[in-house]
């Protein structure tokens, strides 16, 4: 039975992979949003689902309300109208609980590395059988007739509480989202209660002293690189600069070798954790060999465009583990030259906590340029923390720069140029583009 569902906040990332894949499963869909460009949108408008500014009028007649967690009755007119007249609505995630139950259903959490683990393992298994998913990166892919679901699973303010998959990888714990989690032991017990919903497998990174803590009902699998202490264990790497080759090995079988077009160690790991759970459920390794050898990644994961010559890596890294991360994988793809680092802190709360470790990691790259400090719609500014504490901590060349005058970036000869941030960031990175074009015509 087709149904006709409105979100409110349709852009956002999660909403808007949802979005699609209800569109691709025979419903109709319809949103709402602010009128700001954002880059999920673009997929909206190739599926022909219709984005209105917010207003009442676009709850009349029969419809599903379905909301974005940022908006509420004092920001919002649609959430304020429909409290006020009784109108039922679900948050994205209480939606996704009770939708998820309808399919064999797997889920990717972690601190970081959901959107690029939940990426590859829909990649994967959607060109082995017919496979619906939702992908944090504003990609979902609906069909009727699918058995298995794969999902990113969000720990943000708990979101994954309603979610019981019947398998879950779990790729790391950090302390991040300063303005939520108390400390990292209160991180922990979000994934810990996760962990108790998952009923068939349950595959962590065994390297992460804190996910060695996680009980749960389900058979857990650890994965990493160390042989004692790993079910699955990744080995022989070879990592050059058209991805990386590895082999895995399960309880000492040899599952062969496999091939992956991405780079960074952290890559590998996101492939074994999709082997070892795709193995214990019952795929065909080889199918999983082939498939790997195709997946080029998600949105804003390590995204490269060439501009008059120039290498310009987008990555939505916003947190010192995962800037390291994407430092390591442009050195693996770019080992001759420069790498210059852009970067956008996100969030007040978060600069504040993790100072030291944000320049730490910035300090992996060869030069630093820093934009100011994006604060999020949750958050006052108190002015507790400002870009130039961070830039006095950063050993390597740096400077402050505006998405007005980038021209400092120009500085440097067979540079790569990586803008990192989940911010505004690619407001700086449009005027770089423009920059460098200009110098083209600038020269003819």
């Amino acid at each position: 039975m087709s149904n006709t569902y409105h979100f409110i906040g349709i852009k956002g990332a999660g909403m808007s992979a949802l979005a699609l894949m209800l569109h691709q499963m025979g419903h109709t869909v319809q949103g709402s949003d602010v009128e700001k460009y954002y880059f999920t949108q673009r997929g909206l408008e190739q599926a022909g689902i219709k984005i209105y500014p917010f207003d009442v009028k676009n709850l009349e007649g029969d419809k599903i309300l379905i909301a974005g967690n940022a908006f509420r009755p004092d920001n919002n007119v649609e959430i304020a109208y429909a409290d006020e007249h009784g109108l039922t609505y679900k948050r994205y995630h209480e939606f996704l609980g009770e939708f998820m139950r309808d399919f064999v259903s797997m889920g990717v959490a972690g601190a970081h590395g959901k959107t690029s683990t939940t990426g590859m393992l829909s990649h994967v298994l959607s060109n082995i059988t017919d496979t619906s998913y939702l992908i944090g990166d504003g990609t979902g892919r609906g069909s009727a007739a699918a058995k298995y679901f794969v999902f990113e699973s969000d720990e943000y303010e708990r979101h994954f509480m309603p979610y019981h998959p019947e398998y879950s990888i779990i790729t790391n714990i950090d302390f991040d989202h300063p303005d939520y989690f108390t400390s990292l032991e209160d991180v922990f017990n979000a994934f810990n209660d996760y962990a108790k919903q998952i009923s068939k497998g349950l595959f962590i990174y065994g390297e992460d002293k804190e996910l060695r803590r996680i009980t749960s009902s389900a058979p857990i699998y650890y994965y990493g690189f160390d042989k004692e202490n790993n079910d699955f264990v990744a080995s022989n790497l070879l990592r050059s600069t058209t991805g990386s080759t590895f082999n895995v090995h399960f309880r000492g079988e040899d599952l062969g070798q496999f091939h992956i077009p991405t780079f960074g160690r952290h890559n590998i790991m996101n492939a074994t954790a999709v082997i070892g759970l795709l193995h214990i459920a019952g795929f065909d390794l080889n199918l999983v060999r082939e498939h790997l050898k195709t997946f080029a990644g998600v949105k804003r994961r390590f995204t490269e465009k060439v501009v008059n010559g120039t290498v310009i890596i987008d990555d939505f890294a916003h947190h010192p583990t995962e800037i390291i991360a994407t430092l390591d994988a442009a050195r693996q793809k770019y080992p001759s030259k420069e790498i210059v680092a852009i970067f956008q802190p996100h969030t007040f709360t978060r600069t504040i906590a993790l100072l030291d470790e944000f320049a730490e990691a910035l300090n992996q790259a060869d030069a630093v340029y820093l934009a100011q400090i994006y604060g999020s719609a949750r958050e006052v500014d108190h002015g507790d923390v400002k870009v130039e504490d961070l830039e006095a901590k950063i050993v390597k060349r740096s400077a402050i720069i505006t998405a007005e005058n980038v021209s400092p970036l120009l500085d440097h000869d067979n540079a790569v140029y990586v803008f990192m941030g989940a911010g505004d960031i690619q407001t700086y990175e449009y005027s770089f583009e423009r920059l460098l074009s200009s110098l083209t015509h600038s020269v003819q």
